[in-house]
């Protein structure tokens, strides 16, 4: 369930204590207070068999004395009594239960956990949905909820904080309670047994009342569930998380160096970037970055300019943006002939721009609008310390009513550098302070935390696009060797093995279209030099043992072997020294394989582990032997598309060496990227294999190879469920025939289709587009087309007829069909388009019962679509395939066509 019943939690039309208390400071008596002085519009009922009445409202003996069945309700009994009180209240009708009492199997305490599943039980019939248990309640201000023992009520705001601790609820209370922060929304989610992020994001992405969405997050629950909320939250509002236990240590050692390096923190940096969240690392942090985004919306860019009276504090700024990654930006000539005409001989003459500590109003205003004016910069921070020869009020008012000027005069406020202010001190600078946010200016205190906010604003832009940015195609059609990929997993498990050899994990690589060097396998010193006399020289020879992971450790790798002699030696050496390292190891012979030269090659690390709450992961970084301690490396969730892959290439230190330096030509971009997207393709498709790591994977000017390869495999995972983001649905793919005998692929969209998208628009007459769309369009924009075509599988699908010998982009587009499921797959809404030149050859038939089928078999309850009047040809098909036709309430020029399934 996700958003089933939420209604009756945070918009409820009754509400019922059951524990309401009259003794003072217990949590009855805290809630009831709080519910009763909330300002809910509607009956409020206390269940406690002990007092007669409480607030001086009649209270009832037991649920079933209860007038009015209420919508919500909010318990504080003892632990063993909730689950008989959730029975009760759901078997009444009550779909909202809020479990305040602790105790239900924290710190895996079994009696706990089997009450928690016996309240789960009696819910789930009635499909009541539970916060908590062990939660400080929930608080809706502008409905006059406060279901919580907080202490403090907060006004109403347009701000939604979603937590799992109590004790972070009243502290944030605290302390948005001194500025003046309002919310719309306060949810302490306790130990989520039902209700969890993942619904919470799902039903505050669609309040009218929410313009961002605040987390303070744990661990996440339901991966999937998570990821599809917030990737559709994060398109509609900021979405902005903080994550507790960042420096948690690894669980567990793992059996190669993908395993070890792919820290659970690191994978949650992955999953909210992949979200197009933004994460920050404080709450002070948190409320500043909603208050920024509100105030100012994302730079175009990220060159920052800085505006000081002071050198010091200039500087300052200038390493903390330094420090995090950002770009000062330059100052073009021009700009600086125009400051030279407003400001003293002695200003800085660069960027920062220090226009010296006795600077009035009139000179901070003259250097912004001349900083404004330029192109050099995305935003400006304008700094200002006390001096005694200037006033800081002065400079404060002149930014204000500059900014005012520049938004009258440049109109478009989205192609204006951002602007955010720092005024230093506390007695001086905070009636500045106040006065900025008035004029919805963000301030902040120090420049510091001014330049973190920038950063926060440029990495929240970064994630967004990647939301919505078109992948470049695919170099070329390629289907796995799924068959010669499953034999090789089968052959391990049936052997109960957990590790693949070194020759079998590359001929995995190999079936995914991983290049690899040739290899063989040797059971002896003698075999292994009549190896490399078939494979050439110079050979490398490495030792073929399950129970040592890391070869180099015991000398378990020789290189540049120039004959069979020089094979041979290493050999004996390396069976001796496992021997008498190892001696219970299992040696089962040497991989041989010819040395790979290549002039200016970089050794890289790919590959993938799988984590407790995301699934696979991938990894890319610098590589070798020290790859644990140089720790240059990126993580992402697959499946991966080019630019995905390009993306997390680029995150890495090694990055800008892989763009090639004095004679040192750059590697292979797209070999690179394409390496990562067939990796990410096996752990989405083989899903025995756990652990897969590239190391080293060679990349030059002429391509990658993979020198050495690790595969650990395990137990049949629940196929493509264990991934966090459902991957592109292959089974899908279709091949059809149109009534003019014509074979296409059907197939779902995939993110490369956009530049198809468009063109098959312009194929489109007016009136097709009219008929589509409802309304007349010139051209379709990227944003619709991004939206369109970069679908999250778990919750849409579009399926599209296309070529069937082209890759994605290159291929055409003649017919798309569209269906959006609401969050519990009750109902889809479908739209469907067919390019006008190919009408009447039945594609629109085809397309309507293939995702007909489709959602029958994802067990969506119904299809239902508008249609106008006057589309006959679409009323017919609809009839054909069994829809019921029913004029729209408000317009009675659209049809409401529903398909039961």
């Amino acid at each position: 369930m996700t958003v089933r019943n939420l209604d009756a939690l945070f918009k409820p039309r009754s509400i019922a204590i059951v524990g309401a208390s009259r003794r003072p400071g217990s949590v009855g008596a805290v809630l009831a207070r709080n519910l009763f002085n909330g300002g809910f519009d509607g009956p409020i009922m206390p269940v406690n068999p002990k007092h007669q009445s409480i607030e001086g409202v009649l209270s009832y003996t037991s649920i079933d004395e209860l007038p009015v069945t209420p919508d919500l309700a909010v318990v504080c009994t003892p632990p063993k009594t909730v689950p008989d009180v959730v029975r009760q209240l759901a078997e009444r009708g009550t779909r909202g239960v809020v479990v305040i009492t602790a105790g239900f199997g924290e710190g895996d305490d079994a009696e706990g956990m089997a009450l928690r599943q016996q309240a789960l039980d009696a819910a789930r019939p009635y499909l009541t949905r539970i916060i908590g248990p062990n939660c400080l309640g929930i608080l809706v201000p502008g409905f006059g909820l406060n279901a919580s023992f907080a202490h403090l009520a907060p006004p109403q705001g347009r701000i939604a904080f979603v937590t799992q601790s109590g004790a972070i609820v009243t502290s944030v209370l605290d302390w948005a309670e001194r500025r003046g922060i309002g919310f719309s929304h306060m949810i302490s989610l306790g130990d989520m047994a039902d209700v969890d992020f993942g619904d919470t994001i799902d039903y505050l992405a669609n309040d009218p009342d929410t313009k961002a969405i605040l987390l303070y997050a744990e661990a996440i629950t339901d991966a999937r569930k998570f990821m599809s909320a917030a990737r559709a939250a994060a398109r509609m509002k900021p979405v902005i998380v903080v994550k507790s236990g960042r420096h948690a240590a690894s669980a567990q050692a793992a059996a190669s160096h993908t395993g070890a390096l792919a820290g659970s923190d690191k994978v949650y940096d992955a999953a909210f970037r992949r979200a197009g969240m933004l994460r920050v690392d404080t709450l002070g942090e948190l409320f500043a970055a909603v208050e920024t985004l509100a105030t100012t919306g994302t730079p175009n860019g990220d060159r920052l300019a800085i505006l000081t009276n002071g050198g010091g504090i200039g500087v300052l700024a200038t390493d903390a943006l330094i420090g995090h990654g950002g770009d000062l930006s330059t100052l073009p000539d021009e700009t600086v002939q125009a400051l030279n005409e407003v400001l003293p001989p002695t200003w800085s003459h660069g960027n920062p721009v220090d226009i010296i500590g006795d600077a009035p109003g009139k000179r901070y205003a003259d250097s912004l609008s001349i900083m404004a004016d330029s192109d050099a910069a995305d935003a400006i921070l304008v700094l200002n310390c006390p001096t005694a020869v200037a006033d800081s009020m002065d400079a404060a008012e002149a930014v204000i009513a500059e900014q005012g000027r520049q938004q009258t005069r440049k109109g478009n406020r989205d192609k204006q550098p951002k602007l955010l202010t720092c005024w230093v001190g506390e007695h001086t600078a905070q009636h500045a302070r106040r006065r900025f946010s008035e004029a919805n200016i963000p301030s902040y205190n120090t420049p510091e935390a001014a330049v973190r906010a920038f950063m926060h604003m440029v990495e929240y832009r970064h994630n967004q696009e990647q939301l919505l940015q078109t992948p470049p195609s695919v170099p070329a059609l390629f289907t796995p060797d799924y068959d010669t990929a499953h034999q090789l997993v089968e052959q391990a498990a049936a052997e109960d093995r957990e590790i693949l050899s070194e020759p079998e994990a590359k001929q995995l690589l190999a079936a995914f279209g991983v290049e690899v060097v040739s290899t063989e396998v040797a059971e002896s010193p003698e075999a292994a030099a009549a190896a490399a006399d078939r494979l050439g020289y110079p050979a490398a020879i490495k030792i073929l043992s399950k129970d040592i992971t890391h070869k180099s450790d015991v000398g378990g790798v020789a290189l540049d072997l120039e004959d069979a002699d020089q094979v041979h030696h290493a050999a004996e050496a390396m069976r001796r020294r496992v021997a008498e390292t190892y001696p219970n190891a299992d040696l089962q012979g040497f991989s041989v394989q010819p040395m790979v030269k290549r002039a200016g090659a970089w050794e890289l690390i790919a590959g993938f582990t799988e984590d407790a709450q995301f699934g696979p992961v991938i990894l890319f970084g610098q590589g070798g032997t020290a790859v644990e301690v140089i720790k240059d490396q990126s993580l992402a969730l697959p499946p991966l598309n080019m630019k995905l892959a390009g993306d997390m290439i680029s995150r890495t230190r090694v990055y800008r060496q892989l763009q090639g330096y004095r004679d040192r030509r750059p590697a292979d971009m797209e070999a690179i990227a394409l390496t990562l997207t067939r990796i990410a393709q096996i752990a989405a498709d083989i899903s025995r294999v756990k652990e897969l790591d590239i190391n080293p994977l060679l990349a030059s000017a002429d391509g990658v190879v993979a020198l050495d390869a690790r595969v650990r495999i395990g137990e049949n995972g629940t196929g493509t469920k264990r991934l966090a983001i459902r991957p592109y649905p292959r089974k899908l793919e279709k091949t059809v025939v149109a009534d003019d005998g014509v074979e296409y692929l059907l197939r779902p969209i995939v993110p490369e289709d956009e530049p198809a998208l468009h063109r098959a628009f312009a194929h489109l007459t007016p009136e097709q587009i009219r008929l589509r769309f409802f309304a007349p369009m010139k051209q379709m924009s990227h944003m619709a087309a991004a939206r369109f075509t970069q679908i999250d599988y778990n919750r849409e699908m579009a399926l599209i007829i296309t070529d069937a010998d082209k890759v994605p982009g290159e291929a055409e587009l003649y017919g798309a069909v569209h269906i959006h499921a609401d969050p519990d797959d009750e109902k889809a809404e479908y739209s469907i388009i067919v390019r006008h030149d190919l009408t009447r050859q039945g594609l629109g038939r085809l397309l309507m019962e293939h995702v007909i089928d489709y959602a029958r078999e994802r067990g969506i309850g119904e299809i239902e679509g508008d249609v106008l009047r006057e589309n006959q040809p679409m009323l017919t098909l609809c009839n054909h395939l069994g829809f019921s036709q029913h004029t729209d309430a408000e317009d009675r020029d659209i049809m409401r066509v529903t398909l039961p399934l």
